[in-house]
């Protein structure tokens, strides 16, 4: 299967200067491209009986390299993949936009999210990688061997730039000491086992946000573009990234043990962007990472083989008694123990967890990722229908 592996590089100052042409200039034709595909649809939006199509990612190339290269004579300096793989990230937005995935893309500004790709021939030895163009680059770990494909993506993060790239890896079977958990993912706590064991969240932007908010106050009455301005920015981007190295760091050792120990893994297909229109629980929401959990989850299980199963959202886990499996309506989410009527008194988390791994032992042995829908009848909890949606390694 296919991992991606992402490394910080260690560059010196004509390098980084470089870096930074290639990515203005993608920077640029994106922005390009995307100012010509809104007239394109405003034209069409007002004119519906003289539309035009709307332009691939090839179509925009082409209009590029005839209208804009000539009048910049500074595309020449970089690679031609830069932009290319800028005007084919553009397209990839709108399709999304379209089918209703996402919102339609925005103008990218300089210094927010800068990266570009590029593609060719790549050697890969132990600490540097070569890159078309721009030669060879150091990096501060020893690299993996195995690259698949012929593109790299070199990405600004706060000061320091990275590189990523496809390696071909194996699946490693583990051993499983337990075959069946269910996993409640909450505020209180970031996620909690049918087993019993409960897994705190970093919580890493509420301990540090009192320094960022100390970091953007001193910033306030500075110049814009100004030397002590452009040194603030980073500072408080250098804490932002500090942040989110935290949170993963956490999810990435919670989702490793859940993969290498457990065989089947069932946790709730959760409305992430519903819940953070809550503007009460929106930042303990977002702190956790709930969507990263997920995404994480989903790659380790294959490359450990264990199974993920998605239970539907609608499953009503926390107002459901694991014991006799009766549902109660009435719960709010002040109430963190779930009493039942058979003498169950038991942590509402927990309480979840046991139902979901109920609903997981229900569903069909499968080797991938499952998608269930679990029901309550008399005998407990059943699965009525399964959609199994195997990922592609």
């Amino acid at each position: 299967m296919l991992l991606g592996f992402r490394t910080e590089l260690k560059l010196n100052n004509k390098q980084r200067t470089l870096l930074l042409k290639h990515a203005g200039v993608a920077r640029h034709a994106y922005n390009w491209g995307l100012g010509l595909t809104k007239q394109i649809l405003l034209h069409n939006r007002n004119n519906p009986t003289e539309k035009i199509k709307f332009p691939t990612a090839i179509d925009l190339h082409k209009w590029l390299v005839a209208l804009v290269k000539p009048n910049n004579p500074w595309y020449y300096e970089v690679s031609k993949c830069a932009p290319q793989y800028a005007l084919r990230a553009l397209r990839d937005a709108w399709g999304r936009c379209f089918n209703k995935v996402a919102d339609a893309p925005r103008f990218k500004k300089k210094g927010k999210k800068d990266k570009f790709t590029l593609d060719g021939s790549i050697k890969v030895e132990h600490f540097r990688v070569k890159v078309p163009v721009i030669g060879w680059l150091k990096t501060y770990e020893r690299l993996p061997q195995g690259v698949r494909g012929k593109s790299v993506t070199i990405s600004r993060q706060a000061n320091s730039w990275f590189i990523s790239f496809k390696i071909d890896v194996e699946s490693i079977p583990t051993p499983k000491s337990v075959e069946v958990v269910g996993v409640d993912l909450g505020v209180l706590n970031l996620a909690t086992l049918s087993t019993g064991e409960v897994f705190e969240g970093a919580k890493s932007y509420r301990k540090l946000e009192k320094k960022l908010a100390r970091l953007q106050w001193l910033n306030r009455h500075k110049v814009i573009k100004s030397a002590n301005w452009e040194k603030a920015q980073i500072k408080i981007a250098r804490l932002h990234k500090k942040i989110a190295d935290l949170r993963k760091d956490t999810l990435h050792k919670i989702t490793t043990y859940l993969a290498k120990n457990h065989r089947r893994i069932g946790i709730e297909d959760l409305n992430v962007s519903g819940m953070l229109a809550n503007h009460k629980l929106a930042k303990v929401i977002a702190d956790m990472g709930f969507y990263e959990f997920r995404r994480q989850l989903e790659y380790k299980c294959q490359l450990y083989r264990s199974e993920l199963i998605i239970i539907d959202r609608w499953f009503p886990s926390s107002k459901t008694c694991s014991n006799c499996g009766v549902i109660k309506d009435s719960l709010s989410l002040s109430d963190r123990v779930f009493n039942c009527e058979c003498g169950l008194s038991l942590e509402r988390d927990l309480n979840a967890s046991l139902n979901l791994a109920k609903a997981v032992s229900s569903t069909v042995s499968v080797c991938g990722l499952g998608k269930g829908r679990p029901s309550q009848d008399e005998a407990g909890i059943s699965i009525k229908s399964t959609t199994v949606d195997v990922s592609k390694s």
